[in-house]
């Protein structure tokens, strides 16, 4: 039962990421959204299936180390990702620009 609700929890974390993909105005904000619904979603629908598959522990496991990673690696790619949209002078539609000290 307990795997429904992660398995609802990632379908509610996709579903308004997609929303915020739709509606946020800079590719920033849009990469903030994405990241929630790679990282979110994707991690609560891995645990869901790691509780729900009728498989050996390591199967189990292997659906927990990927969760794990997708939280340790998708957050540092996205960095990466909108630090080098900055670097290519791609400009923020926001009011506060946190990177301008770095651009020489």
């Amino acid at each position: 039962m307990i795997e429904y609700f992660f398995l609802a929890l990632g379908l509610l974390v996709m579903v308004f990421s997609t929303l915020g993909i739709l509606r946020f105005p800079d590719v920033y904000t849009r990469l903030h959204a994405t990241t929630k619904c790679d990282t979110g979603g994707a991690m609560s629908i891995m645990i869901a299936l790691a509780i729900y598959v009728d498989a050996s522990f390591f199967i189990k496991l292997k659906f927990l180390i990927l969760a794990f990673l997708i939280a340790l690696i998708n957050p540092m790619v996205s960095h990466a990702v909108a630090r080098g949209a900055y670097k290519y002078g791609i400009k923020p539609k926001v009011v506060v620009d946190m990177y301008a000290w770095d651009n020489p």
